[in-house]
């Protein structure tokens, strides 16, 4: 079958119409999958933002499919990819009848190492029955798995801390000289990638292979004709963390747990090395200890020169480099102490980054965990990097999401990137805000940093949801707001209450989804990627424009450079940030053509700041008010309307 555009595939009379029920052609759907055609053929940069109900998904894979070119789709999180390659693509491919070959490949933490499996068997040393009984199911398994994929295992949650014991990092991989390699599930499924034409991959490992590249390592992808990023909005804060160096406790931990076994089983006879490998345990969870509390961010400036910090740093630096004077003189007898050698001169390296002086284009911090840490260490701008990894073939370039213009413009998100040159579009989304949509911002609250904020918000939210009938989300910009606004709501509404945390996310959206009137809480995660169709979302409530914290070390540093170039960081930085971040939010309410509902936003600064006006601007046509009245009205109109339907 030929076509002669991607456009009239996803045309009234086109290949998709006949394909799928109900399909309904939208004019920003056909536009962005030229211009996707356009940028695929030409092989230029395309920017482009497609509103919620653009459908941008088939917008992009029908131009994909029909290029026949190599083409690699990137998108945020592993489940979108699942969705992508087991729904969308197999749909796609059916309707258009091109033989096109596609393959799913993940980051190597996601596939079964038979290696590391049979290391662990062997070592005997796991800490409960249930992990023991979780091992051998993991063993039966194997017989039945194709891929090793472990999603595909749904009896051990993905939480479970055996699956770090069987599956392989970058660091402990043995590479060509893994005794299994010619079984490896990661190597299978990279040979899959490097036959299909089209792969589908997420954002980590896309930066993965870019870091790689550029140390002139080998390929970890395919070379492609075109590069399509979906959910594009969170790659630059994605490539900040690639293009860094960082060391971690949990590295360190599994650096001594794997000297450890390699102890047991190659080096029985040098005590030495077993006890510089506990010293290590101990000088990491001491190091640890020093940081203070968890569930912090800081500048490594600020803690690098507490005296218990800089003794127990000295103390870590010490171990590793006793640890890596044993492996040094042991490395040959197996390849695993080889591994754990060339690791620990890698992290004895980029340790050495936190105890020299701070280089000014580098951003230097600390993430504090309950059980471990990060010290990392970032450009300030990635920009550079990333269009040097662009430049390196020709390929098309191709970057969407639904947030990525800030008062309609690009530049913010350029800027990052150092994408200036791409051709950019706007697609405005096909739903019906104006008419089926209301935003509402509550009259006399408080500012953000007053102490009884949470409380004013509980109160104002309190007439919304008895008008809503329960039915919405309430989002928070941090996780003490929410706790604090769920003791708040306990016993104050007559709906079903469900608080992140209380459940893994997709069992707290199955429970929302089913049980069709319930008040959900929920910060980050439950701000994008999230798809509640129909009457059970109805409302969504955002406690304040969502800016990051003031005291974060690489907004800060981010904010200095700006400054130093005459640039208004607030302006230029912060503010296109909290933008892309609402949208997305906001993004939540309405998900289908017939889907109405209430947007309230409770912070006092969009009205009576004079930046407010960005954030107005930047979202959907939506009807305003500051009345409650209309919006109890609005869903009143909604219930007497579902009487007569039934009536």
């Amino acid at each position: 079958m030929s076509f002669h555009s991607s456009a009239e595939v996803l045309g009234l009379e086109g290949a998709m119409a006949r394909c799928i029920d109900g399909f309904s052609p939208r004019q920003q759907q056909q536009e962005m999958a030229s211009a996707v055609e356009r940028a695929i053929n030409d092989y230029q940069s395309l920017v482009c933002e497609a509103g919620t109900g653009t459908g941008k998904t088939f917008a992009y894979l029908v131009p994909a499919l029909l290029s026949g070119q190599k083409v690699i789709v990137s998108t945020g999180t592993k489940n979108l990819q699942d969705q992508l390659y087991q729904k969308d693509l197999p749909l796609v491919r059916k309707a258009l009848e091109v033989p096109v070959q596609t393959a799913l490949l993940k980051g190597r933490s996601n596939y079964l190492c038979l290696y590391r499996l049979r290391m662990t068997e062997e070592e005997g040393r796991l800490t409960s029955r249930e992990m023991v009984h979780q091992l051998r199911m993991v063993r039966e398994w194997t017989g039945r798995t194709d891929s090793g994929d472990i999603t595909e295992f749904m009896d051990i949650g993905e939480e479970s801390p055996l699956w770090p014991m069987v599956t392989s990092t970058v660091d402990n991989c043995l590479g060509s000289e893994c005794p299994d390699f010619n079984d490896c599930h990661v190597m299978k499924a990279r040979r899959d990638a490097a036959a299909a034409d089209v792969v589908v991959i997420n954002h980590h490992l896309l930066m993965a292979d870019m870091v790689l590249r550029e140390d002139g390592f080998g390929e970890l992808l395919p070379s492609a004709n075109a590069y399509i990023i979906d959910e594009a909005h969170q790659l630059p804060e994605i490539a900040t963390n690639f293009f860094g160096q960082n060391v971690s406790g949990r590295q360190l931990f599994e650096l001594a747990k794997d000297t450890i076994a390699e102890f047991h089983s190659s080096a029985a006879d040098s005590k030495e090395l077993l006890k510089c490998a506990e010293k290590l345990e101990y000088a990491v969870r001491d190091f640890r200890l020093a940081l203070g509390n968890d569930g912090q961010r800081k500048p490594w400036a600020k803690v690098r020169n507490h005296k218990k910090v800089a003794e127990q740093l000295q103390t870590l630096k010490e171990s590793i480099e006793a640890l890596r004077e044993q492996l040094e003189d042991l490395a040959s007898r197996s390849k695993g102490l080889e591994n754990c050698f060339e690791r620990c001169e890698a992290h004895h390296a980029r340790l050495g980054l936190f105890t020299e002086d701070e280089a000014d284009d580098q951003v230097y911090w600390v993430d504090i965990y309950s059980r471990s840490f990060v010290l990392c260490c970032t450009p300030l701008n990635v920009a550079e990097a990333f269009q040097k990894r662009m430049q390196e073939h020709k390929a098309a370039w191709i970057f969407t999401s639904a947030t990525l213009a800030v008062n309609g413009r690009f530049g913010h998100y350029a800027d990052q990137l150092g994408l200036n040159e791409a051709e950019t579009a706007l697609w405005d989304s096909p739903f019906d805000f104006r008419s089926n949509a209301l935003f509402y911002a509550p009259l006399a609250m408080p500012e953000p940093n007053n102490p009884s904020y949470v409380e004013a918000v509980v109160e104002a939210a309190l007439p919304v949801l008895a008008a809503s009938r329960g039915r919405a989300f309430i989002l928070f910009t941090s996780h003490r707001a929410l706790k604090q606004a769920a003791e708040l709501l306990q016993g104050r509404i007559d709906y079903p209450m469900l608080v992140q945390g209380e459940y893994p996310r997709n069992e707290l959206l199955r429970r929302f989804r089913e049980l069709g009137n319930a008040v959900l809480l929920g910060t980050g995660s439950f701000w994008e990627g999230v798809d509640v169709r129909g009457e059970a979302l109805s409302c969504v409530i955002i406690d304040k424009l969502p800016f990051a914290a003031p005291d974060d070390p690489v907004l800060q540093a981010r904010a200095d450079a700006l400054r130093a170039k005459g640039g208004n960081p607030f302006m230029d930085y912060q503010v296109p940030q909290a933008v892309i971040a609402l949208k997305q939010g906001v993004g939540r309410l309405i998900r289908d053509v017939n889907d109405r509902g209430v947007m309230v936003l409770c912070d006092p600064r969009l009205i009576s700041k004079p930046y407010g006006k960005v954030f107005l601007n930047s979202l959907p046509p939506m009807l305003r008010t500051r009345k409650l009245e209309l919006v109890q009205r609005f869903f009143a109109a909604e219930s007497k309307q579902q009487v007569s339907e039934t009536a």
